[in-house]
């Protein structure tokens, strides 16, 4: 199989995710490790791509569940739809979402393979929302995934494990630390079987 092309793609680190519940605690710990991570990714080459949801309020980009419940979220031009404030994204490259998956109604899938990626790591909330959808749609694009567990939270903390053992067996995914990435070598693609999971 190829060389490893990697990018980093972080993940609706947005203030709405973060403003209540569990993630609040996890605001500047999670903004530090991706901070961390995209300066490492940017001295390496590695692109980076910084993903927020943002809908409109004509509710044209609305999911159904917004719909129902009559109830606009992450609203262009919001405060709570802009990245944390601690989060550094100079250098990185912006995607605007409107569903759960990056890949879904964007042209992610093609700007990574005009430069040559073939395998993604995924940093974000939440694990078993948004970081899943990305993830498995990832693996529909024949993308290789990397999750970077330390870098990944949920607001349901009872999902999170659960979730990421599910896509190591399902997907073969493999689970490294910002540690194990920063300081490591690169992620290979031998042994896709999630032993390490």
């Amino acid at each position: 199989m190829d060389a490893p092309h990697p990018a980093l793609l972080l993940v609706d680190l947005q203030r709405s995710f973060f403003e209540d519940g569990p993630l609040k605690a996890r605001a500047a710990d999670l903004a530090t490790i991706c901070n961390r991570l995209t300066a490492w990714a940017l001295r390496n080459d590695i692109p980076v791509v910084a993903v927020r949801t943002e809908h409109a309020r004509d509710r044209s980009t609305w999911t159904i569940s917004m719909v129902e419940d009559d109830a606009g979220f992450l609203l262009k031009g919001d405060e709570d739809a802009q990245f944390l404030t601690d989060l550094i994204t100079e250098g990185t490259t912006e995607l605007v979402k409107t569903r759960d998956s990056a890949f879904h109604g964007t042209d992610l899938r093609a700007r990574l393979r005009r430069v040559g990626v073939n395998q993604i790591l995924v940093a974000g909330v939440s694990t078993h929302t948004c970081v899943a959808a990305t993830a498995a749609d990832a693996y529909a694009s024949d993308l290789d995934v990397v999750l970077v567990d330390d870098a990944i939270a949920s607001h349901r903390e009872e999902l999170h494990e659960s979730t990421l053992d599910l896509l190591c067996e399902e997907y073969r995914f493999r689970r490294r630390s910002s540690g194990e990435l920063i300081d490591g070598p690169p992620v290979s693609f031998e042994s896709r079987i999630p032993e390490d999971c």
